[in-house]
């Protein structure tokens, strides 16, 4: 597609890990009438977006990367932000993507043209574009989620969420109030707090923390890695299998989530000396209920002296602090919030709309839903990468990027094999599957734990994000796209052309 055209054929939105992956297996396949539409400058998704001091990865970076695009320059086991973004760019280089990107294009509106079979989309930029197949990349933690707090307006200091870390605004000597103690606060807070004057932790609900078993990667490694890729191979693949058994514990048989319990107590009491401190830090829900964070600095960050962990609720905000529920002010020159993502709104309303003019959003009013995390009914030819039910508890989520590219690559195949126009899927196969799904959920960890979490739909109280099984179930559930689970409509038979007419003879006389 040129700069000025308004029509593809598929249309990728986001240039993360999913869209990247989606784009790399298409050209391969030699499919390249596509274009990856990405809002900001430069690609990179969710690792170009989250770059607050110390963000990390929490699966190891052999794992946490392509199978077929291994890096044997990974500097740490668990790879820091720079090094992930740097890895995609390498990819888009390594795979020649450039020509397929367009920067500043935000999507905006997708709608579905029911006459034309298409989808028509808008994007940030002004560009209207028409697109036979929309995948969707955008991932389910990309809008983070800003607490409804009275009085924030009113407080004139500076305030941001991890997401959109201000790194021109020095800490140092600063009173700052960090709101939230998820995935991201226990990165920073380690980073600032010896920076700050003082620094408050508003907690509501303390995490479960594992030891980080993180170290360098030697030269030697790296070396070994490069030059002999087997032995990259061979960590890889122990690696997965390691991970790969923490789903009994997650999914299975919870009950086995105690013993793992028992080394989280045992890490809390190695590095937190006082006992209140110590109580404060101390989760009343099963592990695992919670996103299993890492770290090997939190809790000695905790344990300064400029550091307080504040248990009781955020009344309200004023100019210059915060107000507890016990009436005590807490003075603050900046405000940073730790407060995730809104995983079950992932997409603002009226950005998808389908068949017969519905937002996705109202057709997930009671909860997101897909068949295999990849299709909705009522939305013919959009495919969602990271869909509901897709996330993982105890593995790298590349291994479902992976497979759910695979399954859309089928699609797409069977599509130009047999002249289809459209897939969408039945109504009635896509509830049987999230039926069977939920029932799963039923017995997990997640939803047995006694805790609320992001895991849930605060509407419903449904699992919408995670897959209650192993990655290589799922890589069995999207190996083949079944087209009698779906409704498909042919592509217009061409017209068969008239007959020339039959030339004249040539005659006696004549010129032919």
């Amino acid at each position: 597609m040129n700069a000025r055209s308004d029509s593809i054929d598929i249309a990728i939105i986001g240039s993360g890990f999913a869209g990247l992956c989606m784009a790399i297996k298409l050209k391969e396949a030699g499919l390249t009438d596509f274009f990856i539409a990405e809002q900001a400058e430069t690609l990179g998704g969710t690792w170009r977006d989250n770059h607050y001091p110390g963000c990390a990865c929490d699966v190891q970076s052999h794992v946490y990367s392509f199978s077929f695009a291994p890096n044997p320059d990974w500097t740490r086991q668990f790879a820091a932000q720079p090094e992930i973004r740097a890895y995609l760019e390498q990819c888009a280089t390594r795979f020649e993507l450039a020509p397929y990107l367009r920067f500043g294009m935000g999507l905006q509106r997708a709608e579905f043209d029911e006459q034309q079979q298409r989808w028509h989309l808008t994007f940030s930029n002004g560009r209207l574009v028409s697109a036979r197949v929309l995948v969707s990349g955008m991932g389910g933690l990309s809008r983070p989620a800003m607490p409804d707090i009275p009085g924030l307006d009113s407080f004139k200091g500076k305030r941001f969420h991890s997401q959109h870390w201000d790194h021109d605004y020095a800490l140092k000597g600063k009173r700052v109030a960090v709101i939230g103690t998820g995935a991201s606060a226990i990165q920073f807070v380690p980073h600032i707090a010896p920076q700050v004057a003082h620094l408050d932790l508003f907690q509501r609900t303390p995490p479960w923390i594992m030891p980080k078993p993180d170290r360098p990667i030697s030269t030697l490694e790296r070396w070994l890695f490069k030059h002999l890729p087997f032995t990259q191979k061979l960590v890889r693949s122990a690696l997965y299998w390691a991970l790969e058994g923490r789903v009994v514990g997650f999914a299975l048989h919870p009950r086995l989530m105690k013993m793992v319990q028992k080394i989280a107590l045992r890490h809390l009491r190695r590095q937190v000396a006082r006992p209140s401190l110590r109580k404060t830090l101390t989760p009343d829900y099963t592990i695992g209920c919670k996103r299993v964070l890492i770290s090997n600095d939190y809790y000695p960050a905790l344990s300064r002296s400029n550091v307080e962990v504040v248990t009781d609720s955020v009344l309200r905000i004023e100019a210059d602090g915060v107000i507890t529920a016990d009436g005590i002010k807490h003075p603050a020159d900046c405000l940073i919030f730790g407060t995730g993502f809104q995983a079950s709104d992932p997409l603002p309303r009226g950005c998808i709309i389908g068949r017969d003019g519905i937002d996705l959003m109202d057709a997930w009013s009671d909860g997101a839903h897909a068949y295999k995390g990849t299709t909705v009914p009522g939305y013919p030819n959009l495919f969602l990468i990271v869909g509901p039910n897709t996330g993982l508890g105890h593995n790298s989520m590349i291994l479902m990027i992976e497979a759910q590219v695979s399954y859309i690559l089928d699609a797409l195949r069977q599509m130009q094999r047999q002249r289809i126009a459209t897939v969408e899927v039945k109504p009635a196969v896509e509830q049987a599957y999230n039926r069977q799904l939920q029932d799963k959920l039923k017995r997990t960890i997640w939803n047995t734990g006694g805790c609320q979490s992001w895991y849930l739909d605060p509407r419903t109280g449904k699992n919408t994000t995670l897959w209650p099984g192993s990655t290589w179930r799922f890589k069995q559930v999207t190996r083949h796209f079944a087209l009698k689970d779906y409704l498909a409509s042919p592509l217009p038979t061409p017209a068969t052309p008239r007959p020339l007419p039959a030339p004249h003879s040539a005659t006696e006389g004549s010129l032919s």
